[in-house]
């Protein structure tokens, strides 16, 4: 199946669950990606901000932040390239360029993800046997990833049944070394 298809594919059927089903999912997700020492012991976090149907990441930052992990979340930029800015409690994000919440700190440049000990990303689906990762089409996400160090955690958060058999991918397509789902974590690479 094409990249298109496939998201339309996974769109739908994140469009088909409940909001009961997507809380529970986000608070197994959060729960099980917390309990990991790598998670637990990164000082600087990448993260984003979900929306929609997205794995829920909002209490995943809060909870981070709380226990005292400075978390960077991405400042999408007129090129379509992420910057980050620090997050600093739940006051601290504003609207950005198509309504999604992001920090009002100080912009750290689109370099600042290479100093994460963890990187968290979005993804629609991941490619079990590769670790390559599905996003929405626009690339920041994967340019994002290009700049991340080979031996820091990568993580994607899905919804179970987003981890399959294949992912079609393009040169530009970058791949990450963990699923988080609700049903638990997968290592890819």
């Amino acid at each position: 199946m094409d990249k298109f298809n496939l998201r339309r594919e996974l769109n739908a059927a994140r469009s088909a669950l409940s909001p009961e089903q997507l809380r529970a999912n986000a608070v197994k997700v959060r729960e099980t990606l917390l309990e990991q020492p790598w998670v637990q012991m990164a000082g600087l976090v990448a993260c984003y901000w979900s929306t929609g149907s997205e794995p829920d990441t909002h209490g995943l930052v809060f909870a981070l932040w709380k226990h005292g992990a400075t978390v960077i979340l991405p400042v999408l930029r007129e090129d379509d390239d992420l910057d980050w800015a620090v997050y600093d409690g739940p006051g601290t994000l504003a609207p950005g360029r198509f309504g999604i919440m992001e920090p009002v700190d100080t912009r750290r440049g689109v370099d600042a993800v290479r100093t994460a000990a963890l990187v968290i990303v979005p993804a629609l689906a991941v490619d079990r046997k590769t670790g390559v990762r599905l996003g929405r089409g626009g690339g920041s996400y994967d340019r994002a990833l290009a700049r991340v160090g080979p031996n820091v955690p990568t993580v994607a958060l899905l919804h179970d049944g987003e981890v399959i058999d294949d992912v079609p991918s393009e040169p530009h397509d970058r791949y990450v070394r963990y699923a988080m789902t609700p049903s638990g974590l997968t290592r890819l690479m």
